[in-house]
């Protein structure tokens, strides 16, 4: 890896990020994933948005990837895909194939009372409908972050919503 430290961070992805060529276009490899499981979190839909987001819930389970090995330049790339309704926060989520605890950073919506939640996000659903759509727009927004030419990532990102 040039220009940095080892791989150094895990993450954990519960909604278009699971797509192995979405994430692949994030961190430009494949991603090494295992499955685990975050407790005390909801996954939500979004009302007129075809992505998903987490908050706190008590009784909350929310099934997901750690994609692991994650470099400083990587992590940089997954802030900039999730911009700032998101929040990057350390969570420990339990790994499905042998029930280990991990720490892993994850993205939490800001707006925890946010009336466009609803909801259970379904996985399978949006791949069919939205995951090329996804590659291709993350792609802008990863080059937009190279060179924004006047665009705002909003700009960008607006063709994603449902509406």
């Amino acid at each position: 890896m040039s220009g940095s430290d080892a791989p150094s961070h895990n993450v954990f992805v519960y909604g278009s990020i699971l797509e192995p060529a979405v994430a692949a276009v994030i961190l430009d490899r494949p991603a090494d994933t295992l499955p685990a499981l975050l407790h005390g979190y909801h996954r939500y839909k979004l009302k007129g948005r075809p992505f998903p987001c987490i908050v706190p819930f008590e009784s909350g389970k929310v099934n997901g990837k750690v994609i692991t090995g994650v470099s400083d330049a990587e992590l940089n790339k997954f802030d900039v895909i999730e911009g700032s309704e998101y929040e990057r926060v350390t969570v420990e989520v339990a790994r499905m194939d042998n029930s280990e605890k991990m720490k892993v950073e994850t993205y939490v919506w800001v707006d925890k009372d946010d009336p466009t939640m609803y909801g259970e996000w379904d996985y399978e659903e949006w791949r069919v409908i939205h995951a090329d759509k996804f590659v291709e727009t993350f792609k802008k927004v990863l080059e937009w972050n190279k060179n924004p030419n006047g665009e705002s990532r909003e700009d960008i990102v607006k063709s994603l919503s449902d509406d």
